[in-house]
């Protein structure tokens, strides 16, 4: 089994955009701006023999605010750019109940089952406390990037990081510096 970095898309990839304090996706493609250190992150990710999994939810789908070919046209883009091949979407809204939509582990879960992956050998990387909730019920490490969000905040956490950059240095580290919860 494969060990995997799985990464929140908006604000842990790319830049959110932020209103009122808090996050939204962006809504085109010419708004994507890729988060400084994030390419350098990824290809040390990959370099070290991780799978890198981005796990997104994105709601506007369902809302019919944002097309399914929009997301998926900003996902083929980061995919490009930064070499990602796997990307597990949500495009539910919290009404449909689904498995897939994060804090819920379906995400996560269901790309271990397709791509072979040992879910308590892997991390998420997240902003927002869905994330970290999702990587948690899925038996994995998790790291919070605060980005100061005026939201609900994670409550369980092992790290705590200022960007992607920094959380993959903790990562690439070892385990030991992420159960020490060292920052």
């Amino acid at each position: 089994m494969r060990t995997a970095v799985f990464l929140d898309r908006d604000g842990v990839i790319n830049r959110a955009v932020v209103k009122d304090g808090k996050p939204y996706p962006p809504q085109s493609l010419g708004e994507i701006e890729i988060l400084p250190g994030v390419a350098e992150a990824i290809r040390s990710f990959t370099a070290a023999g991780f799978l890198v999994v981005v796990v997104s939810n994105q709601p506007d789908v369902a809302r019919g605010t944002q097309s399914r070919e929009a997301v998926e046209s900003m996902n083929r883009h980061l995919g490009s750019e930064l070499g990602i091949e796997h990307f597990q979407v949500c495009y539910h809204d919290d009404s449909d109940n689904c498995h897939c939509r994060k804090p819920k582990p379906g995400l996560l879960t269901d790309a271990a089952a397709l791509l072979g992956i040992d879910l308590p050998g892997s991390v998420l990387v997240g902003d927002r406390w869905r994330d970290i909730s999702a990587g948690k019920a899925a038996g994995c490490r998790t790291i919070w990037i605060d980005r100061g969000y005026l939201e609900r905040q994670p409550e369980d956490f092992d790290l705590r990081a200022a960007s992607l950059l920094d959380a993959s240095r903790w990562i690439l580290a070892g385990e030991d510096q992420i159960k020490r919860g060292q920052t």
